[in-house]
């Protein structure tokens, strides 16, 4: 954004249209300014101007894909497979980078109830003799790997490789709302080393820019994921942009935690991840267990803390502080509310020293995933 000052740029008005060299900076922001545009300006120029920024022609395009929010627990979006397309929901997970989804050579019950593909039903469709497992936080999936024309919104994907499950075992898939997966990760990521859709669209020059941003919305409609672009409606202020320190997750470094200016987590500063296909911020037990003293909650069934709902008005604002600025959760943020239930939004694990920043978090705060620069930018969403 501060690299403004070779370039020459038009700006429109309702009222005039001049042209600024921008090498006399200080004069064009005191124009702007005077014109209440300032803030305006930077919001649409602070990618576009990046050192780093990259479109990829008339080719390329920006694409729109609306998220189901299903409560508050599962976001998923459609996508076709194949020559004529077939359709399925998936999740779109910045946490893993495989696509798969159930196929017809899946006999587990989390198949019967979900969409299968079926690739006799595909010209496109070709076969491997390669295996694919891959296992979640909660659930895994067996299965072949293939390749056939893969759609999300208007961005034709050809020759993407994906799984084609045999086996969904357990329940989790089970009583899914969606199909399957669409992981967003990096690369090294990949079970098999299976090329992640959005490497595909980026090496193929099909998006506009190799970023991808995500609006989580409390409603059932509303949310989306943006494919090559940043939709400003979604957010207010500037983006804050944090460097990506590990490229596997989108994964970076966590300043501290803290209540009432106290730190009751995160001391002297973690790893986290940002992570659409985790509902709730998750942190090892220790300091997550601190946290839920701190904001009241009591232990309740199935691991989870219960909240008192009456009591939302007078519980503290959990802080994250991420690389110099602090973004405030409120408990309106991380409190899940269900049929006159309260419960907490935070959650231990006991295997890994990762925070996960999920859908708690990311309702609160717009993202945008940038490859281009290996970073995350967070502002406030709407």
């Amino acid at each position: 954004m501060r690299c403004l000052l070779l370039l020459l740029v038009t700006i429109i008005t309702s009222e005039c249209a001049f042209r600024v060299p921008l090498r006399k900076g200080k004069k064009l922001r005191s124009l702007l300014k005077e014109r209440g545009l300032l803030e305006d300006f930077l919001k649409k120029h602070e990618y576009s101007l990046s050192s780093k920024y990259r479109y990829h022609g008339e080719a390329a395009v920006v694409a729109n894909e609306p998220l189901t929010n299903y409560l508050d627990s599962q976001y998923f979006g459609k996508i076709h497979i194949g020559t004529p397309p077939q359709e399925f929901t998936v999740v779109f997970d910045t946490g893993s980078s495989n696509l798969w989804v159930p196929s017809v050579y899946c006999s587990s019950t989390a198949c019967q109830n979900h969409n299968r593909f079926s690739p006799s039903e595909s010209s496109t469709f070709q076969s491997t003799d390669e295996p694919l497992a891959i296992q979640y936080g909660t659930g895994s999936m067996q299965g072949v790997l293939g390749y056939d024309t893969v759609i999300v919104s208007n961005i034709v994907d050809p020759g993407q490789i994906f799984g084609l499950s045999t086996q969904e075992p357990g329940d989790i898939f089970t009583y899914s709302e969606f199909d399957g997966i669409l992981g967003l990760g990096y690369p090294s990521l990949a079970e098999d080393q299976a090329t992640p859709v959005f490497d595909n669209m980026m090496s193929k020059h099909l998006v506009a820019h190799d970023l991808f941003s995500v609006y989580m919305s409390r409603n059932s409609q509303g949310s989306m994921l943006t494919l090559g672009a940043i939709e400003h409606s979604y957010y207010t202020g500037s983006l804050h942009w944090v460097p990506v320190t590990e490229q596997g997750y989108w994964q970076f470094s966590v300043d501290s935690i803290t209540v009432n200016g106290q730190e009751v987590a995160c001391v002297g500063g973690c790893q986290a991840i940002l992570d659409t296909g985790t509902s709730l911020l998750v942190g090892p037990s220790y300091d997550i267990l601190n946290i839920q003293s701190v904001i009241g909650a009591t232990e309740g069934q199935y691991g989870e803390y219960d909240i008192n709902c009456s009591s939302l008005s007078s519980m503290p604002t959990v802080v994250i502080q991420i690389n110099g600025k602090q973004f405030p959760l409120p408990p309106s943020a991380y409190t899940n509310q269900e049929l006159g239930q309260c419960s907490s939004g935070f959650q231990g694990d006991g295997s890994s020293q990762l925070w996960i920043l999920g859908d708690v978090f990311i309702r609160e705060y717009y993202s945008v995933f940038d490859r281009a620069n290996n970073r995350v930018g967070l502002a406030r969403a709407v």
